[in-house]
């Protein structure tokens, strides 16, 4: 509508300008953003009217289902085409094809291509992965892809967040949306006799669509919410219009016309209501003008109604053979069908695990679960695994772990030890990704034991034989994440034997990646050689988790071994790849190493920022944390912050829970670097004797060669040993030089400034002051200061001002932040969704502000903040 365009004419020519660049091979994204009913959708529109003749327009969009379609907008974008994406959509999807497809077909000619998908806050999984790799590489692309989505549905963890996040500015144009100015209100209200535009303002607040609602009926009272302005102009409609539109109502998708013939009869009353301008008629579908306009009649239904009509929607979706299993779960839902939801939502939920949906395949099975009565135990339990394995491909640990749990004891009920074998296995996989060690290891161990009393001698038992080798492959696997690989490697060994004679690639691939970390990690650089054939193996099946495995394996790997160059590259690969997959556990541990990096080259505040942000994204974060948690303390540690010695406490927890090298090492040598700073030695225990004995192998010479030199600088007894690496092995022996020579090389500005320190001569020691005063690193500052005083100098640099010292209240940098939002007026949820934070994070930093500004609350804060001189 034209009312809804007034203040979008600066919208209209950036959408316009991308367009022109686009015709010369210069493509880019659009994000069209806003509230409910602010006019995403017709900006698009009219965009797509004023452009429609010189270019090719690919539009789809998002549907609100109780889980949407995997790759739903992308199938309504191809229908009308018969290239590449429509052939690459074609089941069954691979989809390392489709990526390419997509590119291809924005490609195509005419061009430039106009991909719209509408409603992403509604998307699923596998479209995102799709999105993630078009956006990333549209620069090169004759094309324009716009994404509209409302921005207040986001929660934070909402999986578009990832998407929008990994958007340059330079590629992608946002187009925030905002209300209609009273001006243009005033306008639109002018051409209907009787409206007092300032009273229409102040109640619509310049919602497009709330003001042409209201202006639709003005000879009504003015109706104080939307739902009663839609309710007003579908009550002056008649009983049949009213009847249609609430069948149309409960179908979020819009209804298709031969659909809509078998749920209405006669078409006539759909007339009637598209007349008054509610529905729309959009190709074969018919659909309301607005998403809100149909959640208002929605809501208008009594529970019996939208039961009853789910029920007629279902009735006639079953009687089509290619009725989507989506729509029929989410009617069958809706309809209180437990029976369709259980045989529809297992087919839901396979179709969206074999295109990488996860977290659509966990609801799908969540909801077959609960009416699990329905289904026998065998198949009961068999559903259950399926759905542990969905959540923990979608980040979802400790309800993974739970549900496997679950599907053991299902088994154990059943009396099926084979299948009890290959869930233990399942289970042992989830236990030892939230810390539960011990009871990981007891798991393989029970089903390594079953297959062999139960199955394992059976030769010609395909299902006994391929349990077996899942068994010895979860019990090899996991003893090298325990760091007993040369213990892991005969079971490795058999299972590689018994997977690659049985024709299982799935485990052949799952094993050499075992046996290639195992070997790395053993200092055999032949290892790298394995994990990248597991990696070939296991792209030539599609298997995208254990690609991503073996390329964060070669990452830890080759890191442990101190090959840093490799690593990165390495780390480069697993990010390109992750990028376009909705793999979010692989996403955290590759930008968490990204941050690492950061951090080693000096540049902590970066570090620090994104460490943190990851570490508030979830509460516990379970193995994975080993990746962020202790190193984002020792970071807190160097600066003297005071949050370090909260962080480094909470790591200590994980490291003794979790009883791995990766976990222990960084932990311990940041306890060891603390007490030194802080000239408190007994803070490093237990830490010294543990780790003396647990580096104290083949694989680990850069992590004990860091260990011994801080135990050396900590004045405990440390030597130099064979293998060690040089910059620390010269910091050992006393070679300051050597040792500042080789971290300058390194690339590591704060050990460099350390070995400094250790030179006992004015001039070096002010050379490492400099620098530690340009890092922010306080503590090693002040013991710089203290050894050059010792050394006769009387006039030393001044104290670089930190945050804390740069306001009277000593506040950190995130509370100062915190405490000037909360003057700003936002609420602890606004400020978290501000900040990408949890809400718990947030109330426990307006606590602690509270608690150092002697307020007693949010107001009396806000009046500090300006006393104290501390706004912006």
């Amino acid at each position: 509508m034209v009312v809804d365009l007034l203040d979008r004419q600066a919208e209209l020519e950036a959408l316009g300008a991308a367009v022109e660049r686009a015709s010369r091979g210069q493509g880019s994204t659009a994000l069209v953003t806003g509230e409910a009913g602010i006019g995403k959708t017709s900006l698009v529109r009219s965009f797509l009217a004023e452009v429609s003749h010189q270019v090719r327009v690919l539009a789809g969009s998002c549907e609100d289902l109780f889980t949407p379609r995997p790759l739903g907008p992308l199938r309504d974008a191809a229908r009308a085409t018969s290239g590449p994406l429509a052939e690459a959509l074609r089941e069954p999807v691979d989809q390392g094809r489709l990526f390419a497809a997509a590119a291809e077909e924005l490609a195509e000619p005419p061009s430039p291509t106009v991909l719209v998908i509408d409603d992403a806050h509604w998307a699923d999984s596998a479209t995102l992965d799709v999105l993630r790799y078009l956006t990333s590489r549209v620069h090169a692309l004759p094309a324009v892809v716009v994404i509209t989505f409302r921005d207040d549905a986001l929660g934070i963890d909402h999986p578009l967040r990832a998407l929008l996040g990994g958007l340059s500015s330079a590629d992608a144009h946002r187009l925030r949306l905002t209300s209609l100015s009273a001006r243009s209100v005033g306008r639109m209200a002018a051409a209907v006799t009787g409206v007092d535009a300032d009273e229409l303002f102040r109640l619509t607040r310049g919602n497009p669509f709330f003001v042409s609602e209201v202006l639709a009926f003005p000879e009504q009272t003015v109706t104080p919410t939307i739902v009663d302005a839609v309710l007003a102009r579908v009550g002056a409609l008649d009983g049949d219009a009213q009847a249609a539109l609430s069948r149309v109502a409960v179908v979020p998708s819009g209804v298709e016309i031969d659909l809509l013939r078998r749920l209405v009869g006669d078409l006539d009353p759909v007339g009637t209501a598209e007349r008054a301008g509610v529905l729309e008629v959009r190709g074969s579908v018919v659909g309301f003008r607005h998403e809100l306009a149909r959640r208002a009649v929605v809501q208008s239904l009594s529970a019996i109604e939208t039961i009853q009509l789910n029920a007629e929607v279902l009735e006639v979706l079953l009687g089509r053979e290619d009725s989507d299993p989506f729509r029929v779960l989410h009617h069958a839902v809706g309809a209180g069908d437990d029976g369709v939801v259980v045989t529809h939502g297992l087919v839901a939920a396979r179709s969206a695990s074999r295109m990488g949906a996860h977290r659509q395949a966990a609801v799908c099975y969540e909801q077959v679960l609960a009416r699990g009565e329905l289904l026998d135990p065998a198949h009961r339990a068999r559903v259950g695994e399926a759905y542990a394995w969905a959540l923990s491909n979608s980040n979802q640990l400790d309800p993974a772990a739970g549900a496997a749990s679950r599907a053991v004891d299902g088994w154990v009920e059943v009396g099926d030890n084979a299948h009890l074998a290959r869930a233990l296995v399942t289970l042992s996989r989830q236990q030892w990704l939230t810390e539960r060690t011990a009871a990981s290891r007891v798991s393989a161990v029970r089903a390594l034991e079953l297959t062999e009393s139960e199955v394992g001698s059976d030769l010609e038992n395909d299902l006994g034989n391929e349990q077996r080798t899942q068994a010895l492959l979860n019990m090899g696997g996991l003893l090298v994440l325990l760091d007993h690989e040369e213990e892991g490697l005969p079971f490795l060994r058999d299972a590689i034997e018994m997977a690659e004679s049985l024709g299982l690639r799935r485990l052949a691939a799952l094993a050499h990646n075992y046996r290639g970390s195992a070997r790395l990690q053993l200092g055999d650089r032949v290892g790298e050689v394995e994990l990248l054939e597991s990696i070939e193996l296991a792209r030539s099946i599609d298997h995208q988790e254990h690609v991503l495995r073996g390329y964060y394996n070669l990452v830890e790997g080759l890191w442990r071994l101190d090959d840093l160059t490799a690593a990165e590259q390495y780390l480069a690969a697993a990010e390109g790849y992750v990028q376009d997959r909705d793999f979010p556990v692989y996403t955290y541990m590759c930008t968490a190493r990204r941050l690492r990096l950061l951090a080693m080259r000096g540049q902590w505040e970066d570090a620090a920022a994104g460490l943190t942000k990851l570490v508030d994204e979830r509460g516990n974060p379970g193995m994975i944390g080993r990746e962020s948690l202790p190193f984002l303390a020792r970071i807190r540690v160097r600066q003297g912050h005071a949050d370090a010695p909260a962080l480094l406490e909470r790591a200590r927890d994980h490291a003794r829970r979790a009883e791995v090298l990766e976990w222990s090492v960084p932990v311990g040598i940041a306890c060891v670097e603390r007490a030194w700073l802080t000239g408190e030695p007994d803070e490093a225990a237990p830490f010294p004797e543990l780790l003396l004995e647990r580096t104290d192998r083949p694989g680990m010479l850069v992590q004990r060669g860091e260990l011994m030199r801080y135990l050396r600088r900590l004045g405990l007894p440390a030597h130099d040993f064979p293998g060690c690496p040089d910059r620390y092995a010269a910091g050992i022996t006393g070679d300051w030089r050597a040792a500042a020579r080789l971290w300058e090389q390194a690339g590591d500005p704060y050990e460099r400034a350390l070995e400094l320190l250790d030179s006992g001569e004015t001039e070096p020691t002010l050379e490492g002051l400099g620098i530690l005063d340009a890092l922010g690193a306080e503590p090693a500052g002040s013991l710089a200061r203290r050894r050059l005083r010792e050394l006769g100098v009387t006039r030393l640099p001044s104290r670089p001002l930190s945050s804390t010292r740069e306001n009277p209240a000593g506040l950190t940098d995130r509370q100062l932040e915190i405490l000037r939002l909360v003057g700003a007026g936002m609420s602890n949820a606004d400020i978290a969704e501000q900040l990408v934070v949890s809400v718990r994070t947030v109330d426990h930093h307006v606590s602690a502000v509270l608690r150092k500004l002697g307020a007693s609350s949010r107001r009396e804060a806000s009046a500090r903040l300006a006393a104290l001189g501390l706004g912006d």
